[in-house]
């Protein structure tokens, strides 16, 4: 054979297994303008400076992580959890350790990171209201239960998470430092009260839609959700009064195929300049204690982590030891 058409065919061969080992990994979140974010501020920079490919895939799935991790095929390689089930997936054995020689830990806000997770971001759980829609606007989580002085719908998260149970406790009466262990009867009493007046939102997108079209003209959010509205002309009237705090958090689950990819993504994701960015654009607040130097003080000042006169920090940890006992109570309590 032909000298050039051999070395030709061995350049072509050369190349393509070292295509084939580009480093890549994959990423799984939420959905809409949360992982738009993500996707704009996280992975496209990533990869500019690392050649790593990060695929998009999601939404998260806490049953379809256990599952991949029990048959020992994993397809995801990072993935954004709610904050108290990343507390609870650790002590089950599903995640990775973090490598916090790759992840700098010492500049995260200590609240959200654990061996097995770092906070992707922080949130609040805030009272929204469409002005335009309603005479007034409830303020606090009691008015916002009141359906004499606020009558019609209200919407509030449909699943069992830190927020709605806090909230229902709140408005009866119950102080930020008294919340914990959660009196259960207590508020799902108090939710029997307004329980025909509930829209449930499953989603940011859902919860932002009923607001905005009125169907539910006040309820609980996430922040950054009303944030997001409000840019879009929305009358969006935010009421900080007792606001719920709760993080989502970076993950690694067991057996992930690209453990260092993993690593290096999470470090770049947690760092001062991409939670700046994310912060800036979601309404979330940046878990790097160095990212609130790198953003105007105008933005700064409607995140969660300006809203903290009144502020209640949901108890993650009480959450993770007791998810399972709250979530079959929660659930059987909607259904009927």
């Amino acid at each position: 054979m032909n000298t050039k058409i051999v070395m030709a065919l061995v350049s072509a061969v050369v190349g393509l297994a070292g295509s084939a080992k580009a480093e890549e990994l994959v990423f799984s979140s939420w959905g809409g303008t949360t992982q738009d974010a993500q996707k704009e501020f996280w992975a496209a920079p990533f990869t500019a400076q690392t050649g790593i490919g990060v695929t998009q895939d999601g939404p998260t799935d806490y049953g379809k992580l256990k599952a991949m991790v029990e048959a020992g095929n994993v397809s995801w390689d990072v993935v954004d959890v709610e904050g108290d089930y990343a507390e609870q997936a650790g002590r089950a054995g599903l995640l990775e350790k973090l490598d916090f020689s790759i992840i700098d830990r010492a500049r995260l806000d200590p609240r959200f990171v654990t061996d097995y997770s770092v906070g992707s971001f922080y949130y609040s759980f805030a009272i929204g209201c469409n002005r335009d829609a309603v005479k007034t606007c409830p303020r606090t989580w009691a008015d916002l239960f009141d359906t004499a002085a606020f009558p019609g719908k209200r919407t509030f998260y449909k699943w069992s998470a830190p927020g709605v149970i806090e909230a229902a406790l709140l408005a009866d009466g119950v102080a930020p430092g008294d919340l914990y262990p959660l009196d259960l009867d207590r508020a799902f009493k108090k939710l029997d009260t307004i329980k025909s007046d509930i829209i449930w939102w499953d989603g940011g997108a859902q919860s932002q839609q009923l607001l905005a079209s009125a169907e539910a003209p006040y309820g609980s959010f996430w922040n950054g959700r009303l944030t997001a509205l409000e840019d879009t002309g929305v009358p969006v009237e935010i009421s900080w009064h007792n606001n719920i705090t709760a993080a989502d958090s970076l993950v690694v689950p067991k057996g992930a195929k690209n453990r260092e990819a993993a690593m290096k993504f999470i470090a770049h994701a947690t760092g001062a300049g991409p939670q700046a960015a994310f912060a800036a654009a979601t309404g979330y607040a940046p878990i790097n204690l160095d990212s609130s130097a790198q953003m105007d003080a105008a933005t700064r000042e409607t995140l969660p982590d300006r809203q903290t006169e009144t502020q209640v920090n949901a108890n993650l940890g009480y959450w993770a030891e007791n998810r399972d006992e709250i979530g079959s109570r929660w659930y059987a309590w909607q259904a009927r």
